[in-house]
């Protein structure tokens, strides 16, 4: 497996995983509405399954697939798991552009995220999208550092409209 392909996957699973644990590890708790305080869960990802097809041309090339699973940890314990692909958009010599969708398969649901990747940029910020059960209405950010090394880590910040 060639650096890039593992570097792109990494941001790939870490990105997704984050939403892993949320159903167990939300920090949002109390009576506040569930607008006001964000849920937030900081990660680390246990990366498990890869594939990466390599269509014509040889090489890395515009239509490229990364497929990956993986496990989300905290404090060491999975938490969740997860999985998703990365396509190559775009290839400008070295400079690789990526569109990532993930899905993260949870407690109380599942989560989407999305975005636009270009090889080698950290931190890497992906959309939430959506999700099921308890976040079919989740909104925010995934943050994602030192992508494709032992030390991968993420933040996940989850709010939810107030519903009146």
């Amino acid at each position: 497996m060639t650096t890039l392909r593992k570097t792109i996957i990494a941001a790939a699973v870490g990105s997704l995983l984050v939403g892993g644990g949320l159903s167990a590890y939300g920090a949002e708790t109390g009576s506040a509405s569930r607008s006001e305080h964000p849920e937030i869960l900081e990660l680390a990802v246990e990366n498990d399954q890869y594939a990466a097809p390599d269509l014509p041309p040889t090489g890395t090339s515009v239509g490229d697939l990364y497929v990956y699973s993986g496990w989300l940890l905290k404090d060491g314990r999975r938490v969740g798991q997860g999985g998703g692909s990365c396509q190559v958009i775009q290839v400008d010599g070295a400079k690789i552009t990526t569109q990532c969708l993930l899905t993260a398969r949870l407690e109380r649901g599942s989560l989407t995220v999305q975005s636009l990747w270009v090889t080698g940029e950290s931190p890497l910020d992906m959309a939430i999208t959506g999700g099921t059960g308890a976040y079919r209405d989740a909104q925010g950010t995934v943050r994602v550092w030192d992508i494709a090394t032992p030390n991968e880590r993420m933040r996940a910040e989850i709010t939810h409209p107030v519903t009146r």
